[in-house]
């Protein structure tokens, strides 16, 4: 295809040097006919024979003695020339729609194979890798960079393949003409050559390092929208803004400076092309009218001939700059994909095993993370596990028990030492294999964007309903699930946002489970659960441990209970193995563990006689609770169609849910593209420059027009008979030219400078807003699929910079086309309307397939995006929850599930190919016909009214200039109205009004705050899932200075709770009152400001530990004195001071380069900066091991002090001292009271105290 298209595009360019050839010889038939009428003048002389006689029959001779040729017939051979015109009109037609057709449909498929093999790559890369790869700038890299190469490989190609033959061509046509004057155009050519060399080398630069620079705005954006939570809990909204803004700013001064070079060079092209002109006309005409070795035509068949080439060859310089930046972002892509992975997850090599025991065996393994190579995590660690035990890892934070594990999945090599598996090094092994046989189960379980059914099949492809449902009741999640109105085809939410800790947990132990694995890697699975939970899930996990090889890193020692062996960590070796009774003979790690767990436990009645208690009310609880929500489903389906009610698993309820969603899907389909007015009023401030870079435009508009003038008073000047007035006109002009050219220089030195100014800061403005504005939004919209962090930051990047398409450069092209086509019609008309009539005819035309050719563009790009985002979030979400996929080498599935989503913009791209080719066809040829027409009628003109030629010459070049430049207007209509829509979505996204506001002046603030909270009869259920009833008339208040503690199962509405006191969402009915206050009306930067939240999977930033502890506070800038007193007071301060950057350690992406218990300390500090008058902890310390709990509980008590608290605990030790513990079920308090007060009433606390008994 490409060849083909290739060779099309040949034969495109040689057409235009064809017509200089019958230009040439048009041009002698006229100045010949000139002379002869000029000496017809003269009564006494007549013609005949076609030679010119006097009256009396002697031969006329002129001054150089020469015969005068007469009886040209100017309209038969205008006609002849007419249809040369119309001939070559109608190849051009054909060859250029093939030309564009073949080399678009080919590029389609090389993106969409790059895109492919790209994203493949990725996936392939060992994890060791995405340490070191932000997942932010990887996606810009998949959209961005991937565009770029796609305009470089385009139409592009061919247009540039097109130009340099007309170059060729051109070159071959002067050459014929007359060789001396084209060895003299030619020696100007390496002046604008060089230019043209520099200037894509500078360019080429500066687009990398602009791109680098909004990779890194890129993936601020992306960690910013990823943790919206936390921004907005801590207020950091306007520091996050600032820090955007910072890489921008960067970001705009390379761009200014590539605008301007452009300018320049530009510049210095047209400067070297008018002093061109100049030279050639005066030195043709020395040939013309001294030496005679030219013919007028051949004068303008040489001139134009090299002109054509070197305007050509100036052409294809942009299109040069399109590939510079193609291959600047191709090199990163390349770079990826030639890199070949430590740690290849799609390797078909290496061993498998026929039959696996499971005994794994560390022989002194050595290993430090490859973002951190100075920190030691394994030291020298040798230890062996045995085929169907259960062993169980403890140790303190940060000793290096999950690092083993993810030794042990092969995520990491170790720098030293082999880890085997039945004897067998696991590097030798299959890696895809090695990870089938491994089910793991993570603190923080990631789950993806899809139904509950979908997840547990990650676990395994092609399984059964029936053992999903097995696996849920094994992993105790069936119940929950069935409880969900659309039960196993419930969403889930990006990252499973809309299920509690504990759903999450169970979900992820039931699609470990159905892998049916050989070997179990428990890494604190219970940690999230509350205790009952926790009871039956440690149930199930002890069942399906039977037989399996089992690792479980544990720091609540209930879990371990049963655990055959236990291996004590410290410092990254395994100092202490044995079973418990053992180790706690030894008193080593292990026992201090156990002794600071004891303490922790409270003297409760645990051995009473409890069974029969249970049971009775376990009944009257469930049956109660069972009756309401059952209620509450009824309710709900009622609301949807008594569909639902016949047992079918309709998917009504699922429509329901996506209704809302869907008008605003059709709302962004058809955005009404924005007024261009609007888009003028952010670039207000850059007037000056605007008005500076108008004027340097219109300059150079004008210069068409000139040049019209110029050029054809010089041909005039052939048909004088006295010499010498013939020499002084022509140097007259080539000095005008020459004046010409110096003023050309400067103004597009104007308008490159000043419109990249006012253009980069308009992207600059417009992405900052953007941004805001995203930022404003409340937490409820980013919960709509539509607005997952991958769809914002591509929409951030390309919406922004897409809009400079309406302001900036664009304005500069659209002012000096304008001023051109005035320009050229006022001059046209004044010398002859009629003539002007007739080429005006073509004009529309012209006009027409621009326009056309831009409303296809359009069309297409709305829908180009819509496909394109869904391919983004399938690459957002795989990048983000790489460690998972690989933990389930499921790397393939996402390839497929991305390559699925290419199909639709590959058809579109392909459908594109076709009617961007025909369109671009006849705009081609329509010129040739315009020619055709108008000189026909021109040479009528001359015949029947005398016009001179010379005016025939300057209409015709003045309109077709103008066309010219109606042309090129017209071409930017579809970067005009690209930038018309994108301009319209970020308006809509900028006037979107939040439901919450967060403006610092709206609401109340007071001096005194105390910090007493009431709930009162709260309602709510969360927007994405109306159907789902999560508080139903909770009642519960806390005084100043009281600490609150909720407890119940999870799902039952506890840190939904938290969610409303910080106003992330308002309740549907009902009122949460602050110091008696309605929280609606309240300031909501002043309520955040006093509350500091810890919650269970706390959210770190990618920078160092001091500004994630000075996050806590961004009002102001947080000293280093009480960054390090908060530190000390989350006990985090020694342990920093270990590390060898100490408070300036990068804590890596989302505080990956920490272990649990660090960020958790981190996150408290955050807290404590804060100094809150309430302190809200969900979950704090559940993933602390039991030492790290100890000390962090005590830094929890002492920051309590004189605070509001409310907690959110499955740990009850942890809440023992509270003052009203409030028992949850299904988003009502079913009991509140004192510890001791509700242990003596023997409700429903008393029970999950002493047996982690269900509370629903």
């Amino acid at each position: 295809m490409m060849v083909v298209g290739g060779l099309c595009a040949i034969i495109h360019g040689a057409a235009s040097p064809l017509m200089l050839l019958v230009y040439s010889s048009m041009t002698n038939t006229f100045v010949s006919y000139e002379i002869e009428v000029q000496a017809l003048k003269d009564e006494n002389r007549t013609c005949n024979n076609n030679t010119i006689y006097w009256k009396n029959g002697s031969i006329y001779e002129t001054a150089e003695n020469s015969s005068v040729y007469c009886g040209v017939d100017i309209e038969a051979e205008m006609t002849m020339f007419a249809y040369y015109y119309v001939g070559i009109g109608l190849g051009v037609m054909f060859v250029s729609y093939f030309q564009i057709f073949f080399w678009m449909s080919a590029a389609a498929r090389q993106i969409d194979k790059m895109r492919k093999a790209y994203f493949r790559k990725v996936m392939q890369m060992e994890i060791g890798w995405f340490d070191c790869n932000s997942v932010g700038e990887l996606n810009t890299r998949m959209s961005d960079d991937i565009n770029k190469v796609n305009n470089a490989i385009a139409d592009q190609v061919s247009i540039f393949i097109e130009r340099i033959s007309t170059f060729v061509f051109g070159f071959m046509v002067g050459f014929i003409g007359g060789w001396k004057l084209t060895l003299v155009v030619i020696s100007v050519s390496p002046l604008i050559g060089i230019a043209a060399a520099l200037m894509a080398m500078a360019v080429a630069r500066l687009t990398g390092r602009e791109l680098t620079s909004y990779a890194k705005a890129g993936a601020v954006a992306e960690e910013v929208l990823s943790s919206i939570r936390t921004v907005a809990a801590f207020g950091g909204e306007e520091k996050e803004t600032e820090r955007y803004d910072r890489n921008l700013a960067e970001a705009q001064i390379w761009g200014v400076k590539k605008g301007t070079i452009v300018g320049v060079f530009q510049g210095y092209m047209w400067c070297i092309v008018l002093l061109c002109f100049a030279l050639a006309f005066w030195y043709g005409s020395k040939l013309v009218i001294d030496t005679k070795e030219l013919s007028p035509g051949a004068l303008i068949q040489v001139f134009f001939g090299v002109l054509m080439a070197a305007i050509n060859l100036g052409q294809a310089s942009p299109c040069l700059e399109t590939f510079v930046c193609g291959c600047a972002a191709a090199k990163n892509i390349f770079d990826t994909l030639d890199r070949e992975p430590e740690i290849d997850c799609f390797s078909k090599e290496g061993h498998k095993l026929d039959k696996v025991k499971g005994d794994i065996e560390f022989h002194n393994v050595t290993f430090y993370y490859p973002s951190r190579p100075e920190v030691k995590i394994l030291n020298d660690l040798s230890m062996q596990i045995k085929a169907g035990e259960t062993t169980a890892f403890v140790g303190p934070s940060g000793s290096g028990k999950s690092t083993t594990i993810q030794l042990l999945q092969r995520f990491y090599d170790p720098k030293e030492g082999m880890v085997t598996l039945d004897g067998h090094d696991i590097r030798t092994l299959n890696i895809q294999w090695l990870r089938s046989l491994i089910g793991i189960v993570e603190q923080e379980p990631t789950l993806f964007a899809t139904t509950i059914a979908d997840n547990i099949q990650f676990g395994r492809p092609g399984v059964t309903m029936e053992d999903i449902i097995q696996a849920t009741k094994e992993a105790n999640a069936y119940d929950f699930i069935m409880d969900l109105p659309q039960t196993f085809h419930t969403l889930v939410g990006e990252g499973g946002g809309q299920l509690s800790g504990g759903q999450k947990q169970r979900i992820a132990i039931a699609r470990a489970l159905i892998r049916n694995p050989r070997i179990l890697l428990l890494d604190m699975a219970t940690s999230a659960l509350d205790n009952e939970s926790e009871a039956v899930v440690q149930k199930a996990l002890d069942k399906v441990c039977m037989g399996r090889t089992t690792i479980s890193i544990a720091h609540r020692l209930s879990t371990i209970r049963n655990a055959d062996v236990i291996i004590g960590f410290d410092h990254g070796r395994a100092v202490e193995r044995g079973t418990q009774s053992e180790l706690i003979e030894r008193q080593g790690v292990f026992f201090t563990l156990v002794t600071l767990q004891n303490q922790g436990t409270s003297n409760t009645a645990k051995d009473e006689n409890r069974d029969a208690l249970e049971e009775d009310f376990d009944l009257k609880v469930r049956s109660r609770t069972s009756s309401k929500r059952g209620s509450c489903r009824l309710r709900s389906q009622s609301k949807l169609s008594n569909g639902t009610l016949s047992g079918s698993l309709t998917i009504l309820s699922d429509n329901h849910f996506t209704t809302e969603n869907t008008c605003e899907d059709d709302a962004d389909e058809h955005v009404e593209p924005a007024p261009v007015q609007r888009i003028l009023k952010y670039n207000q401030p850059e007037w000056p420059y605007m008005l500076l870079g108008s004027v340097g435009a219109a300059f150079n508009g004008s210069v068409n027009p000139i040049y019209a003038i110029l050029f054809s008073q010089i041909l005039g000047t052939f048909a004088i008979s006295d010499l010498n007035e013939q020499t002084k006109q022509i140097n007259d002009m080539c000095i005008l030219f020459c004046i010409v050219a110096v003023i050309s220089f400067f103004s597009h030195f104007l308008q490159g400078y000043a419109f990249a100014k006012s253009g980069e800061l308009l992207t600059r403005r417009l992405r900052k807003l953007g941004f805001q504005a995203m930022l404003r939004q409340e937490i409820g919209w980013f919960d709509d699929p539509q607005n997952s962090p991958g769809a914002l930051t591509t929409r951030l990047a390309t919406d922004a910079s897409m809009v400079k398409g309406a302001t900036g450069s664009q304005i500069g092209m659209i002012v000096s086309s304008l001023t051109s086509i005035g320009a050229s019609f006022i001059i046209a008309i004044y010398f002859s309307w009629k003539l002007t009539l007739v080429i005006l005819c073509f004009l529309p035309l012209i006009g027409l397939c621009g326009v056309f050719q831009a409303k296809m563009l359009t069309g297409f790009a709305n829908e180009d995006n819509k496909a394109m985002e869904a391919a983004g979030q399938v690459s957002s979400e795989a990048l983000a929850n790489i460690r998972t996929i690989a933990g389930l080498a499921k790397e393939s599935s996402f390839v497929e599930s991305y390559e699925q989503k290419l199909v639709l913009p590959f058809q579109f791209e392909r459908k594109r190919a076709n009617i961007y080719g025909l369109c671009f066809g006849f705009s081609q040829c329509v010129i040739f016909m315009a020619y055709a027409a108008s000189f026909r009628y021109g040479g009528h003109l001359v015949m029947s009214e005398g016009l001179h030629y010379m005016i025939v010459f300057r209409v015709i070049t003045a309109v077709v200039t103008s066309g010219t430049a109606l042309g090129k207007a017209s071409s930017f209509t579809p970067d005009y109205a690209k930038a018309k829509i994108a301009a319209a979505r970020l308006f809509k996204l900028l006037d979107r009004v939040p439901k919450i506001n967060i403006s610092h002046a709206d609401g109340e603030k007071w001096d005194d705050f105390r910090g007493k909270i009431e709930f009162l009869n709260c309602n709510f259920t969360y927007p994405t899932r109306p159907d789902v009833q999560v508080l139903n008339g909770l009642v519960v208040s806390v005084k100043p200075g009281q600490t609150l503690a909720f407890v119940g199962n999870s799902g039952c509405g506890k840190s939904t709770s938290v969610q409303l006191l910080e106003r992330f969402y308002d309740p549907d009915e009902g009122r949460v009152l602050i110091d008696g206050r309605p929280s609606h009306t309240v300031n909501v930067p002043f309520l955040r400001s006093q509350i500091g939240i810890v919650s269970q999977e706390p959210v770190l930033f990618g920078c160092s530990i001091a500004e994630n502890i000075q996050y806590g506070d961004n009002t102001c800038s947080v000293s280093m004195e009480a960054i390090v007193e908060a530190a000390k007071k989350a006990y985090l301060h020694d342990f920093v001071m270990t590390l060898p950057d100490k408070y300036e350690t990068q804590v890596g992406a989302q505080g990956s380069q920490l272990s649990r218990g660090q960020k958790q300390r981190i996150a408290i500090a955050r807290a404590i900066v804060r100094n809150p008058k309430v302190l809200l902890l969900d979950e704090a310390t559940s993933a602390l091991d039991t030492e790290s709990e100890q000390i962090v509980q005590s830094a929890l008590d002492e920051a309590r002090k004189g605070r509001t608290c409310i907690t959110i605990a499955h740990r009850l030790s942890t809440i023992q001292n509270a003052d009203i513990i409030a028992v949850m079920s299904t988003g009502v308090v079913i009991e509140q009271d004192t510890h001791d007060n509700l242990m003596a009433k023997r409700g429903a606390y008393y029970k999950l105290v002493t047996t982690g008994a269900p509370t629903s």
